[in-house]
């Protein structure tokens, strides 16, 4: 009777042993399957756009003051006392012209009025004296100017000298005209540096005169040091770097679309964009937001696709 018990006891202990490792391996095959499942179904939302070719200005910004080209100052040929003053600043004068004239006598002794001529045909931009004041042979008396010869003067820092050549294309901005743009060139360069500010004059000279522009003001000089043509461009956001090396994410198409880690050799970068010197050709899709969390194969849903770089370049 015994033994029938005990045999009866073991066979149920082996058949609750058997119940719970089948009980134990459904559960893992499960947990194993579910798993797979979230997997297979991970997908990120991310937003594209299109790899263009065009063009790419590289620039440097710089400030200038806005000078006439001839300024020269206009001294008298005989000191003593203002005896008239015949011309107010704005004046259009002709070289020779009699601006003032200065009376030498001296006590006891009484000579002709000296005339003051101009020495060039242009306007007055400054008037120094007035009639009874006294002069010297060095104090000018005034300023003539010829206002239909502007030029832009600036100073460039040295560690910006290797990218300034003659002849390079600028555009200016100016305060009193906001939103207007005016083309302009380097016409000089000084072959030396300023040894107090490190920096080298450079000046420039208007494309088109234009009458709104006045010596005295200050321009906002945006100077294109390097232009690239039929370049392959894309936004910078768009480049990932990690361990040193660059890389984007391009779409690649169909039912569930995915996305391809790509290489790519970045070129020079303007503001938000980067030119892509080898890695994507212009019409690649690639990922400009959510690509972060990628990487190499993952499944992506495209929210919405960005509109591509323009192909040409705006100068503002």
């Amino acid at each position: 009777m015994k033994t029938k018990v005990g045999q009866t006891a073991r066979a149920a202990l082996a058949l609750i042993a058997v119940l719970s490792l089948a009980s134990c391996g459904g559960n893992k095959d499960a947990k194993k399957e579910e798993e797979a499942a979230a997997v297979q179904v991970t997908v990120f939302a991310v937003t594209t756009t299109t790899a263009t070719r065009g063009e790419l200005r590289d620039y440097l910004e710089f400030g200038g003051d806005v000078n006439a080209k001839s300024n020269i100052d206009i001294l008298p040929d005989a000191a003593g006392k203002v005896a008239e003053v015949r011309v107010r600043v704005g004046d259009t004068v002709e070289k020779n012209q009699v601006i003032a004239y200065i009376d030498p006598s001296r006590p006891g002794m009484k000579y002709e009025l000296s005339p003051v001529k101009a020495p060039i045909a242009g306007t007055i931009t400054a008037v120094n004296v007035v009639a009874g004041s006294m002069v010297s042979q060095q104090l000018s008396v005034g300023k003539v100017s010829k206002m239909e010869a502007l030029e832009i003067v600036m100073n460039v820092p040295e560690r910006f000298v290797s990218k300034i050549k003659g002849g390079q294309a600028a555009y200016l901005r100016f305060d009193a005209y906001p939103g207007e743009v005016f083309p302009a060139r380097i016409i000089e360069i000084s072959p030396v540096l300023d040894q107090s500010s490190r920096s080298m004059g450079v000046k420039l000279a208007l494309t088109e005169r234009d009458p709104r522009i006045k010596a005295g003001m200050f321009a906002r000089v945006k100077l294109i040091t390097d232009t690239k043509t039929s370049t392959v461009k894309v936004p910078a956001v768009a480049i990932i770097t990690r361990f040193g090396e660059d890389f984007v994410f391009v779409v690649e198409p169909g039912e569930a679309p995915k996305v391809r880690r790509q290489s790519v050799k970045v070129g020079i970068r303007v503001d938000d964009k980067a030119e892509i010197l080898e890695g994507v050709t212009a019409g690649d899709e690639i990922v400009v937001r959510g690509q972060t969390l990628l990487e190499n194969g993952s499944s992506i849903n495209i929210v919405s696709r960005a509109d591509p770089l323009p192909a040409t370049e705006s100068v503002k």
